[in-house]
């Protein structure tokens, strides 16, 4: 996108294609002026100074040229500064036809108006400062939100929840950095009016901060996207009978061979709110075949990237063989990340199986028995993947980061200010503090737009839709 520019632009702002209604915004300083020059009022004639802000009219959109009528309409007008981008605008409700919707676009860029680039209404909104840039990111993850879950994170955003916490960090750290630069003023007087046991203070509450905030990064990217869930263990373990019977379909081929999964199968599926991405892998057995060892490899690929681990065992296998096979899987995961919940599959057809006793060897880990075609059994599996999800640790007031560049600026700051202790543990001079501490207050200021540059708003503005 390039430098912006105080013209006046329009675009359909409703999904594409043909609906019963559609609407059309216009913004910039023209915006009034443009749109009555192709509308009028089934009452009477409608002059800039009459228009009242924030009412609708009624009346009809027509070519100039030919007096010929386009649509009837409902017009609603906006003034600068009350509107979502901060300048004059309207937004027109037409019919839904797309001839319709493209009509009345040519006559707005006939009397002037700009078609407009995708996001740049949220990119005026941005620098005519009725959103920071954490909230308008936000805007875009609400439209694309498919779940409770990522529409809650959208909305806290959204309402400023996470640059209040960035801002009230950011402060801290600038009364420190400027009292480390008026030291600078007073060197040779060998004068401290930063004092080192409040800057190492918060310092430590600062670096503690960012580090929830970056530790959050894998569950709010997870919500954001589908929390991965990997189903994992030995051939015919019953894997994919799993995966069918959580999705409700046949999605995965079911046979008695052994190593029919010879890749790894992922199909999103809705739990109460929460998407879940679910992955069917290959089983995990010795083998010299080719095409099968390669499938293997990317399980044991999946098992690192997931944050559930369903791992299927086969209770018809006898004990010794099922322990095992509990044993292959724990040694994959990494428990201080991962949740491992195991699944003693087939229990109708082995009613004598030591339950209690593979339970207790196995104490710090989640069991579920199921017969993998009971609907209740599913049903008490999805609820357990729900709790060991965490999801409902989630506070509708609670940041998480879900942005990777987010994470990346924060991973950066905490960077600088690691950087900065270490410099007071050298009892380095305060212009080398204060430069490490202006570093960070660079990345954390980037995340809400208050240090950024035309590359990253284009870059971030690029992927929103056009109307937005």
């Amino acid at each position: 996108m390039g430098i912006y520019v105080n013209d006046t632009i329009c675009a359909v702002s409703t999904a594409s294609g043909m609906g019963a209604i559609a609407i059309i915004r216009i913004s910039g300083e023209r915006s009034h002026e443009i749109t009555l020059s192709v509308f009028r009022k089934k009452t009477g004639a409608l002059n800039i100074s009459d228009i009242k802000a924030y009412k609708a009219y009624f009346g009809e959109i027509f070519d100039p040229k030919s007096e010929d009528m386009i649509d009837e309409v409902l017009v609603t007008f906006f003034k600068n500064p009350h509107s979502y981008t901060g300048e004059d605008s309207v937004e027109i409700s037409c019919h839904g036809s797309v001839y319709v919707q493209q009509r009345i676009l040519e006559l707005l860029v006939n009397q002037g108006g700009r078609l407009a680039e995708p996001g740049e209404f949220s990119k005026r909104a941005f620098i005519n400062g009725k959103l920071d840039l954490t909230q308008a990111e936000a805007v875009a993850d609400l439209i694309s939100s498919q779940n409770e879950a990522s529409h809650r994170i959208a909305v806290n955003q959204l309402k400023g929840g996470f640059s209040k916490e960035l801002k009230e960090l950011r402060a801290k750290l600038l009364d420190l950095t400027s009292l480390l630069e008026l030291e600078l003023d007073f060197s040779e007087e060998d004068v401290e009016f930063a004092d080192r046991t409040q800057l190492r203070d918060i310092l430590n509450e600062s670096l503690t901060h960012i580090g929830k905030l970056t530790d959050s990064f894998r569950l709010g990217n997870a919500i954001k996207n589908g929390i991965p869930v990997a189903i994992v263990g030995e051939t015919n373990a019953g894997k994919s009978t799993l995966l069918n019977a959580i999705l409700g379909e046949e999605r995965a081929i079911v046979s008695d061979i052994e190593g029919t999964t010879r890749d790894t199968i992922e199909e999103t599926f809705n739990i109460d709110g929460t998407l879940y991405r679910f992955i069917d892998t290959a089983g995990i057995r010795e083998t010299s075949e080719t095409i099968e060892k390669i499938g293997i490899e990317r399980t044991f690929r999946k098992i690192s990237e997931a944050d559930i681990i369903l791992g299927m065992l086969d209770l018809t296998k006898g004990y010794e063989n099922v322990c095992k096979a509990a044993e292959l899987i724990i040694s994959k995961i990494d428990s201080e990340k991962q949740t491992l919940l195991l699944i003693g599959n087939k229990r109708d057809l082995a009613v004598s199986f030591p339950i209690s006793q593979l339970q207790e060897s196995y104490q710090n880990i989640p069991f579920s028995f199921i017969y993998a075609k009971d609907t209740a059994d599913i049903d008490t599996l999805k609820s357990l993947i729900i709790k060991y999800s965490n999801i409902h640790k989630v506070t509708s007031n609670e940041s998480l980061v879900t942005n990777v560049r987010h994470y990346e600026a924060l991973v950066h700051a905490a960077q600088s200010l690691r950087q900065v202790r270490n410099g007071m543990d050298m009892n380095l001079s305060a212009d080398l503090l204060a430069e490490d501490l202006k570093d960070a207050l660079y990345h954390l200021g980037s995340i809400t737009g208050e240090v950024t540059n035309n590359e990253v708003l284009g870059n971030i503005f690029k992927r929103f839709c056009v109307g937005k």
